[in-house]
């Protein structure tokens, strides 16, 4: 028998004996537990407990109605519970008093198995999505896969610490990538050798890596160097840097390869483009995220705490692209000036008030005492 198994029936055998132990384990949840009907039997404890069901009798030992009572409303959700099982569990269990130890063996096997779940469901979103072109299903699943893990966290006492695994694990094998993509990276460094200022417009949000061919992503590296200097694109530049980098000499690239990549006419949209092989990697890093992730829960020798943190640095790597995937697609926030601060605008105002009219010169004294006639006008005596 399974050590996770035994360890189900121990925790139950433990309360069957001790039905005080379930003060130690309000931590621990009917779904934890692997079998149905050990789901039944812990939930009916838990009911009939909370119901005030006696515990002991006036000798201060366990009652049978306390036995027959768990199994008969456990029944009542599950099908092939007998009073014979309820004394295997109290055979299975070594000591009642070890009832939290067995209760977080319980919680561990929870939690692989939890994990183990949410990245199937983040892997099938994450391959839809690419059959769809779309991103929602992934990045929602990776958002539940992620508050999941917030709570095993919390529930076996953890901080949830991103940690990478060892580097001495396999590699995760890479979801397989259509023609279409491959297709989209090869016109997008055509437009990008034949039109230099179209690197404006994805330079800062596509990086290499996001491209599904390794060699394509590496011309792309040396685009972008050429960019960043502000030297001249062309077939002859590019190669140039690509033997610069070493990438001839590692047969990363070759002269013809670079020649076919550069010889188009360079007619497209750098932007849309690159939103297009963008999604292509978010999907492809969901799916390679949650291959990793599935593969550290199904190793039984990780801890809870390690599991935790593996699983979050795997979708700390999709939460990377996340974020250029928003920085290329969202509109940008229309800007606006702040109002000006309170007390300047008290200040200004008090200057306004205070400021006294300029005086006008004063006329002469025979312009005020006698004004000028009118044209015309005759004098009398």
């Amino acid at each position: 028998m399974r050590p996770l198994l035994r360890a189900e029936q121990a925790v139950l055998g433990a309360v069957l004996l001790d039905p005080a132990q379930l003060a130690s384990l309000a931590w621990l949840e009917p779904g934890h537990f692997y079998r149905p009907a050990h789901r039944a039997l812990f939930a009916a404890m838990r009911d009939l407990h909370h119901a005030g069901q006696p515990v002991l009798d006036a000798e201060g030992n366990v009652p049978l109605d306390w036995v027959t009572g768990t199994v008969a409303e456990a029944s009542r959700n599950v099908r092939g519970l007998s009073p014979s099982y309820a004394h295997t569990l109290i055979a299975a269990c070594p000591r009642p008093g070890h009832a939290a130890m067995y209760g977080r063996m319980v919680l561990e096997g929870a939690i692989h198995r939890t994990v183990t779940e949410h990245a199937v469901r983040l892997h099938q979103a994450a391959r839809a999505d690419a059959l769809q072109g779309e991103v929602d299903g992934a990045l929602h699943q990776a958002d539940v896969l992620a508050g999941v893990l917030s709570d095993l966290a919390r529930r076996w006492g953890t901080q949830p610490r991103p940690a990478a695994r060892p580097t001495g694990e396999a590699p995760v094998a890479v979801p397989p990538v259509g023609e279409r993509v491959l297709e989209d990276e090869q016109l997008l460094l055509d437009v990008l050798t034949n039109q230099p200022r179209a690197m404006d417009e994805v330079v800062g949000w596509l990086r290499p890596a996001d491209f599904a061919d390794h060699a394509h992503g590496q011309l792309y590296r040396c685009l972008g160097a050429l960019h960043h200097r502000g030297e001249p694109v062309d077939e002859v530049t590019v190669l140039w840097e690509a033997q610069r980098r070493g990438l001839l000499a590692d047969g990363t690239l070759t002269p013809d390869a670079v020649r076919d990549l550069c010889a188009g006419a360079g007619a497209g949209s750098a932007e849309y483009l690159g939103e297009q092989i963008l999604r292509s990697s978010l999907t492809r890093t969901a799916a390679t995220s949650a291959t990793a992730i599935r593969a550290a829960a199904e190793d039984e020798a990780l801890a809870p705490g390690q599991l935790i943190g593996h699983a979050l640095h795997a979708l700390g790597q999709l939460d990377e692209v996340r974020t250029r995937w928003r920085t290329a697609t969202d509109p940008p926030a229309p800007t606006t000036t702040p109002p000006p601060p309170a007390a300047r605008v008290a200040a200004a105002q008090a200057r306004s008030r205070n400021r006294q009219p300029t005086p006008r010169a004063a006329a002469p004294t025979a312009a005020r005492t006698a004004p000028a006639a009118a044209p015309g006008a005759r004098h009398h005596s």
